[in-house]
């Protein structure tokens, strides 16, 4: 028979715990606290109950300490955390890791759901936020006037920039009166025109922070025309403001320190700025002392200049006057030179010549013309003689005949050049007779013997 595995009870417990957290990793549970403890080292113990059970439960220090709300006897709430086992003893608990109040559970459903929505419309995109002006003149400020973040925010503004002047615009920060006072203030904001809007308020739970979580609170921030910041609750919270306005400050003291230029570094900047400037003057003077010494060297008398263009137009006057005197004088001996070479150069005797020279030219042209007309008159003669003897009209005369064609063909001048039955003319020296040719016969005997002799 085999023995049972005996397990110690620290085993048990040990094992049990270990299926228990890997059973359950992560639980929500709604229930009553009862039994609230806070002992010196800050760890919550409660015991959670319904109308049926109850369960032991812990939250310790470094998960406590990011809850927003104040846990007591009694309060229902939502946790969320691993189940697990108290080996000491042996108690079934839950380790809480968040803690809020129940009625919160819808809340922050509606408050994902309008987040959701508004940042699908583009309202919460970056390229839509402005940037805070760097030296502010005037801030309007949306707050409780009784509130510490309203103290926190003239805290900071007097120490870092007490220049900057501050307008409240008061509201109620929770409550049925929040929402419509906040939209009232923003909507005064063009009126007033600041430089940029601060809104702000304290901490608290889902509930008390719901009137920063609207949307026409929302669109009304998105709205305004100045650039706009929220700083609404703890570090840890996050509204529907935050989101909206142009930038989200973590706490109303921060807020202040974002809006606000630091006076005791401007004051520093302005120092030093001062310095170069008295430095940059200084050396900028001494420059232009030196500069001035420099052109005083250089300035003359107006006095002594003046005696000395004087002299100076003196001077230019002799010279002109010698200069002129001299020119005047080469000028009437140019002259005179000119003079004596027009008197040698004298065109009468010249003319005389060149006459003479004519005129004798002019007889032995007259005389050669006449030569050669006489010359050229006899040569025509003989010409006109030597063409009268060769005229054929000469041998018409002597009673010859020419016989043509009785067209405009030329001469006949042999009997191969007439046909039978052609029309001819036979041209005397006195007239012309039109025949036609009857017949062709030898040249009679009597022609032919002229012709060979």
């Amino acid at each position: 028979m085999t023995e049972p595995t005996v397990l110690s009870v620290s085993d048990l417990n040990q094992s049990a715990r270990r299926l228990l957290e890997e059973r359950f990793n992560l639980v929500w549970i709604r229930g009553e606290i009862s039994n609230f403890a806070r002992p010196r080292s800050g760890h919550w113990y409660f015991t959670l109950k319904d109308d049926a059970a109850q369960v032991r439960c812990a939250m310790f220090v470094n998960r406590n300490r990011l809850c927003r709300m104040q846990p007591s006897d009694g309060g229902e709430v939502l946790l969320r955390g691993r189940v697990s086992l108290y080996e000491n003893r042996g108690e079934f608990q839950v380790i809480v890791e968040h803690m809020e109040a129940a009625g919160e559970g819808a809340l922050r459903a509606a408050y994902e759901a309008l987040k959701a929505r508004l940042a699908a419309e583009g309202l919460f995109a970056e390229e839509r936020k402005r940037t805070l002006p760097a030296y502010p003149r005037h801030v309007a400020v949306v707050s409780s006037p009784s509130g510490a973040a309203l103290r926190d925010v003239l805290s900071v503004i007097s120490r870092r920039f007490p220049l900057l002047k501050v307008t409240l615009l008061p509201i109620s920060v929770q409550g049925a009166d929040a929402e419509p006072q906040i939209l009232e203030a923003l909507n005064r904001v063009p009126a007033l025109a600041p430089d940029l809007v601060l809104l702000t308020r304290g901490g608290g739970s889902l509930e008390d922070l719901f009137t920063f979580n609207s949307e026409a609170v929302a669109r009304a921030i998105a709205r305004c025309p100045v650039p706009t910041v929220s700083a609404v609750g703890h570090e840890t919270d996050f509204t529907i403001a935050d989101f909206a306005a142009d930038l989200r400050a973590p706490t109303p003291s921060a807020a202040a320190e974002l809006i606000t230029p630091d006076a005791t570094a401007l004051n520093q900047d302005l120092s030093r700025w001062r310095q170069r400037l008295t430095a940059a003057s200084t050396n900028r003077l001494e420059l232009l002392r030196h500069r001035h010494a420099a052109l005083r060297s250089r300035l003359v008398n107006p006095r002594d200049r003046l005696l000395q263009l004087m002299q100076r137009a003196d001077d230019l006057e002799t010279r002109l006057r010698l200069g002129l005197g001299n020119s005047l004088e080469r000028t009437r001996d140019r002259f005179a030179s000119l003079q004596r070479g027009l008197r040698r150069q004298r065109p009468e005797p010249r003319i005389a010549a060149l006459t003479a020279t004519v005129t004798a030219l002019r007889g032995r042209a007259q005389q050669r013309m006449a030569t050669q007309l006489a010359q050229n008159a006899e040569r025509l003669s003989a010409l006109a003689r030597t063409l009268e003897a060769v005229s054929p009209l000469q041998a018409l005369a002597r009673g010859f005949a020419i016989v043509t064609g009785a067209g405009p063909a030329g001469a006949i001048t042999n009997a191969a050049q007439a046909a039978p039955g052609d029309a001819i003319q036979v041209n005397f020296h006195d007239g012309a007779l039109s025949a036609r040719v009857e017949g062709r016969a030898p040249l009679p005997e009597q022609w032919r013997t002229l012709n060979d002799s």
